[in-house]
């Protein structure tokens, strides 16, 4: 079956935490539809590799380095796509940490709050400083990331559940203030994704629970009815869909992209 195209050609985008995984499949999706991009991460390196495999698409690349549980990092990550592209249409709101994975007695403080300070907190100044420029245009979009596990609770991942459930709250809310401004607000909540953060959280729920890492990754794999892990591409073409005037009336929606695991 040929695959549908989405082409949002001359529009404008800024992505957090966007070098590397979901967020640099995300950037390449929607350079590949012809919009331009700032993609924004922590590391400098990742930036620089998130440069060549994402160069000579069809809409332009801009890459800013920084720390999103900076306020100051994502003022100036909006601020510096409007300047390098002349405007705002759609932020993606990406970043995000996995946090501790250990029982909720043996998480810190420091540990909980600094996994919100950037799950919660990044995503909080990158929409506050972009949503005048958003109003400006003719149809602005916010994607926030959120994942199964703000819907379905993950055991030993008190502060990543805690923080997914905050963004689709936070989603709720700015559509039903936003509405009035034709802009659109939606969270995608992806399944177990295919890659190295998975493969992190695996192993440290083995090593929490004392369980061998195959036996459960394939209980990860196993809670899907479709038995798959969801892929970064499914997640980037949920964005393209959500930015496209496809969805012009899609907004307070929390869109599950997990393979099966949730339907709710």
């Amino acid at each position: 079956m040929p695959e549908a195209e989405l082409h949002i050609e001359g529009e404008h985008a800024a992505i957090t935490g966007a070098a590397r995984g979901i967020g640099r499949r995300i950037a390449a999706a929607l350079l590949d539809a012809g919009v331009n991009v700032a993609v924004n991460d922590v590391s400098q390196d990742a930036l620089g590799e998130a440069a060549q495999d994402l160069g000579d698409r069809d809409g332009e690349l801009l890459t800013h380095q920084g720390d999103a549980a900076d306020p100051g990092t994502m003022k100036e990550l909006i601020e510096r796509t409007v300047a390098e592209f002349g405007g705002l249409d759609i932020l993606v709101n990406n970043v995000g940490i996995a946090g501790p994975t250990k029982p909720l007695e043996e998480i810190t403080h420091e540990e909980f709050f600094s996994t919100l300070e950037v799950n919660l907190g990044g995503l909080f100044d990158a929409t506050r400083a972009a949503v005048p420029y958003l109003r400006a245009s003719d149809a602005g979009r916010v994607v926030n990331l959120s994942s199964m596990s703000g819907k379905r609770p993950l055991p030993d991942r008190t502060p990543y559940t805690t923080a997914k459930m905050g963004v689709i709250g936070f989603t709720r809310t700015l559509a039903t203030e936003l509405a009035e401004d034709g802009i659109t607000v939606n969270a995608i909540c992806p399944g177990s994704v295919a890659g190295p953060r998975i493969d992190r959280v695996i192993e440290g729920q083995a090593e929490s629970q004392n369980r061998p890492i195959e036996e459960v990754r394939e209980e990860f794999r196993e809670i899907s009815p479709m038995n798959e892990f969801t892929q970064p591409e499914d997640v980037a073409d949920a964005v393209l869909y959500l930015c496209s005037d496809r969805a012009a009336r899609v907004t307070g929606e929390d869109l599950n992209v997990s393979a099966g695991v949730v339907m709710y």
